[in-house]
């Protein structure tokens, strides 16, 4: 078994931290479809503080959602818990897809990433980052799309053409596209939904094997966290879209030119924790139903416990909770 560096299964807080994703994401279930998405973010986001308030942690808010957008946000260097506990970090977005909820499509959903205290890259001053994400393990840092598409077909035993790979449709991602295309490989495009193709990409047969290109950090982080607790590979550099946000970066003492390691954004065994807002997939065996959750980290025995009524677990590399007495949200 993997060990559980913070003992959140042992000691329930696995289930809180799960709790609070499932409050974020219902309280912002109303308000799907009404093309409102700050007052979507708000909801979320009050629910989120309202829920990690109780949880008997030292926590800290690491990576933030919401500055970049001018929505509603958990800041950072936020405090939460009661103090009494283990350290943590925390990065957390309330509603990963906002204007997708806004427009009552699916793939939003509240999303979080737990890890102890020091262990998640603080990255502030960072807005946007390239990153490349797959499940092939092992892949080494700064390895090119090319590289990363030959090394999938060849653990799957098929042509380049078999492999997927996805980039987010932005002018700023088109070398990205030319890349995949020149490798071989079958693109596939998308609008919104950066965490969800990551979290897809990172696990084998999640129906996608590489995500590629430019999108948020913040998402780049959370996205890190997943990847090591599924066992995925992931690099990155940061990769600022203006003049303003470089100079942040410049004085924050960071670079936009150093290759990240998956260490490098987080840097011990982390959790994640998705509950869905509209529907979403992360691969067969883990679709969700607004409402439902699903979790993923070390130390999680896949063991059954006593069910809360109306409530079943099923268990795949993560956990995803079912919650029949919210269906009525789909």
């Amino acid at each position: 078994m993997v060990h559980d560096p913070l003992d959140l299964a042992a000691t329930g807080l696995a289930d809180g931290f799960e709790a609070a994703a499932v409050g974020a994401a219902l309280a912002a279930a109303p308000l799907v479809g009404s093309g409102r998405g700050d007052d979507i973010d708000g909801l979320a986001v009050r629910a989120l503080r309202a829920a990690l308030a109780p949880l008997a942690v030292d926590g800290v808010v690491v990576v933030g959602e919401g500055e970049k957008d001018e929505a509603p946000m958990l800041f950072v260097g936020e405090r939460f818990g009661t103090g009494a506990g283990p350290v943590v970090d925390l990065a957390v977005d309330p509603v990963d897809g906002t204007r997708l909820a806004a427009a009552g499509r699916p793939g939003a959903m509240a999303v979080m990433a737990v890890a102890p205290g020091g262990a998640l890259a603080s990255l502030g001053a960072a807005h946007y980052m390239e990153k490349h994400v797959t499940w092939v393990p092992d892949v080494p840092a700064g390895a090119s799309i090319v590289e990363i598409v030959g090394r999938a077909a060849a653990a799957c035993g098929v042509s380049p053409a078999e492999v997927r790979v996805a980039v987010q449709d932005r002018p700023r991602n088109e070398r990205f596209v030319a890349e995949a295309r020149a490798a071989g490989a079958s693109v596939e495009l998308f609008e919104h939904g950066d965490v969800e193709r990551c979290i897809r990409a990172a696990r084998r047969g999640g129906g996608l094997d590489v995500v590629a290109g430019i999108g948020g950090a913040p998402e780049g982080v959370l996205t890190a966290a997943a990847v090591r607790a599924l066992g995925g590979s992931m690099h990155a550099r940061l990769a600022p879209q203006s003049t303003a946000e470089r100079s942040r970066i410049v004085a924050a003492g960071l670079s936009e030119t150093h290759v990240l390691s998956l260490d490098d954004l987080c840097g011990a065994d982390a959790w994640l924790f998705v509950a869905a807002v509209t529907p979403c997939s992360f691969g067969s065996g883990a679709e969700l139903a607004p409402g439902e959750s699903w979790r993923v980290g070390p130390g999680d025995p896949g063991t059954r416990r006593p069910r809360d009524p109306g409530t079943r677990r099923l268990r795949d590399p993560g956990t995803r909770r079912l919650r029949a007495e919210n269906r009525n949200l789909q």
